[in-house]
Order: C-alpha cells, then sequence, then structure tokens
C-alpha cells in the first residue's frame, strides 16, 4: 500500500504508516495508484511531451510503446490515451561483443556428428544487438488433469494378456479342438471347419473372454484414473513488437531477479532501443494464451493418456523490460539458421534451423 498522508510505501496488512503513524483506514492499494496513470496526451496526436524531461516524442504509425530518447521514460498507448508506464526495467548487458556471442553459439551448431564445422561452414548473414521490449505478464495458472496411470495400465494389459492366453489355452476343445494349445481348433473354427458343439463352445469362450476383459478394463476405456492439480506462477515474457512476434518465447524465463529501473545512461553507446506496438491489453492476453499451452504442453510431456484438461489463468501485474538480445544469422547451403541469445544470461532464447 502507499500512505494516503506522506506517500510511504507500506506493506498491505499494517494498521499504521512506519514513517508517519497515519492510521492506513484511508490508504489506497498500491496497484490502485499504478492503474490511475495520468494522461499525458490524447490517442492520434502527431507529437507529445515526455512526462519525465518534457522532451519531443514524435509517434509513428503503429507504435504503442515508444521510449524517450533523452531521458530512457516510456509511454505507450492504451484506451484512454498515451499515459506514463509505471514500472520499467532493463537487464544489464553482459555478453557485449562478437568473440563472446561467437563462445556460445559454435558448440550449439556443431553439436553431434553430423553438424561438425557447421558454424565454419555458414555465411553469417547478421549479428546485431538490440534491446527489445517484453512486457513481463504475471500469470498465475491453475490445470486440473485426469490422466491414466501408464504404470498400473501396462501392468494391467499384461496380465489381461496373460489370463486370455489362459483361456484360449484351455478352451482348445472348444474351438474345435486337436490344436496346439488350442489354438489350431479355434482357427479352424472361424475359417468354418467347426460343429454345432465346437461353434456353442467356442460362443460361450468368446462371451467369457469379453466379460474377463471388460471387468479389468482393457480396451474399454480402464485403467488407474489419475486426478492431479498442476499450478504454476509465471512472470512471462511477450515480445512488445509484431515484427519479432516469430521470435516469441514459449518455455523460457529472464533473470529478473539481476533487473534494475530502466537507466539509458546505463546502455552502451550506439546499441538500439526498440519501440513496440502491441500495447499492454493485447500483451495480457497473450500471456494467458501462451501460458495455458505452455501448461497443456507440461501436462502431455508427464503423462501419455489425458483424459481431460482444464487450466484457469489469473493475470496480474505488468511491467515493461528492455532486455539486451543478439540475433544471429546464418545460411548453410540454402538452409537458414536464426539463434536468438539473452545478452544478459548468455542462455538461448529461440533457435530455428538446426
Amino acid at each position: 500500500m502507499i500512505c494516503h498522508n506522506c506517500g510511504a510505501q507500506i506493506p498491505d496488512d499494517a494498521a499504521f504508516c512506519e514513517k508517519c503513524g497515519t492510521s492506513t483506514t484511508l490508504t489506497t492499494p498500491k496497484a490502485a495508484v499504478a492503474s490511475a496513470s495520468p494522461v499525458v496526451a490524447p490517442s492520434g496526436v502527431a507529437s507529445l511531451k515526455c512526462p519525465s524531461c518534457g522532451a519531443p516524442i514524435a509517434p509513428k504509425f503503429g507504435e504503442m510503446v515508444i521510449t524517450c530518447e533523452y531521458c530512457g521514460s516510456a509511454v505507450t498507448l492504451g484506451t484512454q490515451g498515451w499515459t506514463n508506464i509505471q514500472k520499467q526495467t532493463m537487464l544489464l548487458l553482459k555478453v557485449a561483443t562478437v568473440d563472446e556471442v561467437n563462445s556460445i553459439i559454435t558448440p550449439m551448431m556443431d553439436k553431434g556428428l553430423l553438424h561438425r564445422h557447421l558454424h565454419e561452414d555458414s555465411k553469417q548473414e547478421e549479428m546485431s544487438l538490440t534491446y527489445v521490449p517484453y512486457w513481463i505478464v504475471s500469470v498465475s495458472a491453475r490445470t486440473s488433469i485426469t490422466a491414466t496411470d501408464e504404470t498400473a495400465q501396462i501392468a494391467q494389459t499384461a496380465t489381461t494378456a496373460a489370463l486370455m492366453g489362459v483361456i484360449f489355452g484351455g478352451m482348445g476343445g472348444g474351438f474345435g479342438g486337436g490344436g496346439r494349445g488350442g489354438f489350431g481348433g479355434g482357427r479352424r473354427a472361424f475359417e468354418g471347419g467347426f460343429g454345432t458343439g465346437g461353434l456353442l463352445t467356442g460362443v460361450l469362450g468368446l462371451k467369457r473372454i469379453r466379460i474377463m476383459a471388460f471387468g479389468m478394463g482393457m480396451g474399454y476405456g480402464g485403467g488407474m484414473r489419475k486426478s492431479e492439480q498442476m499450478d504454476a506462477n509465471y512472470n512471462f515474457p511477450v515480445i512488445a513488437l509484431k515484427a519479432l512476434t516469430d521470435y516469441q518465447p514459449r518455455d523460457y524465463q529472464f533473470n529478473l531477479e539481476g533487473r534494475a529501473l530502466f537507466d539509458i545512461s546505463k546502455l552502451p553507446k550506439g546499441v538500439t532501443i526498440l519501440n513496440g506496438d502491441i500495447g499492454e491489453d493485447v500483451a495480457k492476453s497473450q500471456a494467458k494464451t501462451l501460458v495455458d499451452q505452455l501448461q497443456s504442453q507440461k501436462a502431455h510431456a508427464k503423462y501419455h493418456m489425458i483424459q481431460s484438461i482444464n487450466t484457469e489463468s489469473d493475470v496480474g501485474d505488468v511491467e515493461l523490460l528492455h532486455a539486451p538480445v543478439w540475433f544471429a544469422k546464418y545460411d548453410h547451403k540454402g538452409n537458414k539458421i536464426v539463434l536468438v541469445i539473452d545478452a544478459n544470461s548468455g542462455r538461448v532464447i529461440n533457435s530455428f534451423g538446426l
């Protein structure tokens, strides 16, 4: 919460402000304050002023997230117009040189006998470093799963198969007799070479098999059912630029513990800071959809036979993260290879063509 008297941040369950001692009865929750960002300019304007430094900002067609090139403050276009982004963070650049990037890329491209010297034999088409805007959306997901226990199902199937073998073996005479373990006679019976007695016995035997198989759940939707609740919390990154949606992370988490408040003075000179054309509301919707898909993938990786699955997701806080990203593109005999590297952690966000 924010103290209504002095503006200090205090715990949500505090009865009095720790700084000035004012009662929290009238204190407004922090989320409510953040959502009331003042409109700095109406939508559709050709230019506006940065709410922090007053520098001119000229939105290009389609832009919805703009970072001031002078002070680094960001504005976003919403339903009410242009507003200042309350929470804007950044990751520091740690993989700063091409040699450092190549030390990450080369082992990946040359991995395996079929890819030996792939990096050396490929033509580099692009190697660029930019600061890319990502909406970091807090999503809490609850997935309910009903699945068949595979271990129990396999054991059950083996037991049923063994039992059916015994039944067939014991019914040799009933299926025409004379066959090895009863199966020879059974084959003749199905081919039409049986008498009335063999037919009657065979039909009764088949009914007995069906009853026992049904009782054991084989082939009739049986098996050990298991219900599980798979819950997870995500700080899900949604790329804020439509031109880069092909590189949207699917199951990648930035090192948010190492992030800091955005400070343009800490960025290397000459590094491009991209603006965005995907707004906060769209990012929330995309994050929810992608989290639902990710939960489904994790469930199917854990259980082979899922009978039902349902995910409910709650979307929480949103912040704008500027992340340093290397884009490396190669051509190997007509095959395009693309690697997207997190220049803060050195990990690969996406890879295509390998």
